[in-house]
């Protein structure tokens, strides 16, 4: 039985796989703390109750030692689970002596070294349910709505957002490149069943050393066929706000765990405030931040404008020099485009890019030229304007920085398993 069910299981005898987490001895008493990945609990080992063999085994259950222990599962209001239980059986499974993270404080780098192990912490843990919790929720979202799951390259023949962030690879005779977003394969994919969306990794090579940055991170991306930029705005907020939702009501102890309160994320619901890119520097300018216009924010920005808003705010309407090639202009005002991106609350930046892509064959083209970008290696995105065309728009959401906002962490590094940073390749 896993450790989340023993509440089902009052008064009953069970048996739990897990690790030990501390090993407490009082006279004829042990407690003994174990973890499964679900949660943890305490089991009280008596002498008198349990055979010589079985006492003389506990007594050198160290820190991680893998077990298997049975006993009968009691109430306990006092204990944090709401459980207890009494041994009177322990099978030792895998020992574990000089487990290299102990129960005190340990630097950054240390815990990175030993990634492998740290992930077995209770915060750690916490981290990596909630991320489960809210990709899946994701995907319940995008299905329920009639979105298609469409998985697109990772290696690919040419850029999708800047011929300078690529990590380039020999594929046989010819260059590839690891990708940088499916958006490009999604817009094909749209044109053939109408939604979409791609979930995986993605690739910059950006040498940025902040707590905002990985060189490996996940990113979900909607496209959608037929739908302008307010129709993709909507679709963000509402699929965010469901995510959200799930998590709140599936894992309110982890959050109160990593200490975010589940009801200060439960108010985060539709409609989101929407301001455009001249508002946000009229913003900006109040705060002595002034830039110039044509110029895309970064980190001090993006926080300073979040900072007047208590839910993730829109930001819409750059300029078209700040944004890539395929974004549509604004009839209204061609030097701006119809893009927009949602910035997280409390500083943490950007967590959605997206908008409405270019659906005129002419204009793309002429884009491409403007860019410097080979047009042979885009004549099949050309295509998607040659056959068909329509009105389209799609968005990509960064699982890493979205969590860090959600849990209210330092950095993204703690929100994936095994990060890849500037200068961390390993574990």
């Amino acid at each position: 039985m896993r450790i989340a069910e023993l509440g089902l299981a009052v008064g009953q005898s069970v048996e739990i796989r897990g690790w030990v987490l501390s090993l407490r001895k009082s006279g004829g008493i042990r407690f003994v703390v174990v973890r499964d990945g679900s949660g943890q609990v305490q089991m009280v080992l008596r002498e008198k109750d349990v055979s010589p063999e079985v006492w003389e085994a506990s007594a050198g259950l160290a820190q991680e030692t893998a077990i298997i222990a049975r006993g009968r599962c009691r109430a306990d209001a006092r204990a944090p689970s709401g459980v207890e239980i009494d041994l009177d059986d322990v099978q030792v499974v895998g020992p574990s002596g000089d487990y290299p993270i102990q129960p005190k404080e340990h630097g950054v780098d240390f815990l990175l070294d030993h990634r492998h192990l740290w992930l077995r912490s209770q915060r750690q843990a916490a981290i990596m349910r909630v991320r489960s919790r809210f990709e899946q929720a994701i995907r319940n979202w995008l299905d329920h709505e009639g979105f298609i799951a469409a998985d697109t390259p990772i290696l690919t023949p040419s850029a999708c957002e800047g011929t300078t962030t690529l990590f380039e690879t020999t594929y046989f005779e010819q260059k590839a490149y690891l990708s940088q977003s499916g958006q490009l394969y999604n817009e094909a994919l749209a044109q053939a069943l109408g939604k979409v969306y791609c979930f995986g990794p993605a690739f910059r090579a950006e040498r940025s050393k902040t707590r905002r940055h990985l060189i490996e991170f996940w990113m979900v991306e909607p496209e959608m066929a037929f739908t302008d930029l307010d129709g993709c705005l909507e679709t963000v907020e509402q699929m965010l706000s469901y995510a959200i939702g799930q998590v709140v009501e599936r894992c309110p102890d982890d959050l109160r765990l990593l200490g975010r309160d589940p009801e200060e994320l439960a108010q985060v619901r539709p409609p989101f405030p929407r301001i455009s890119y001249d508002e946000a520097l009229g913003i900006l300018r109040e705060q002595g931040l002034e830039i110039p216009w044509g110029e895309d924010f970064g980190a001090p920005h993006e926080a300073a404008i979040s900072e007047r808003f208590k839910l993730p705010v829109f930001v819409h309407r750059y300029p078209t020099s700040a944004k890539a090639f395929y974004m549509k202009p604004d009839p209204e005002r061609p030097e701006v485009v119809l893009s927009a991106d949602l910035l997280a609350p409390e500083g943490y930046g950007e967590i959605v890019g997206g908008g409405q892509r270019i659906d005129d064959y002419d204009l793309l083209l002429r884009r491409l030229h403007e860019h410097d970008l080979p047009q042979e290696d885009y004549d099949w995105y050309l295509d998607l304007r040659r056959y068909g065309s329509v009105p389209h728009s799609g968005f990509g959401l960064g699982i890493e920085r979205t969590l860090a906002w959600m849990l209210k962490l330092e950095h993204v590094r703690e929100t994936i398993p095994f990060p890849r940073m500037l200068y961390r390749l390993r574990p």
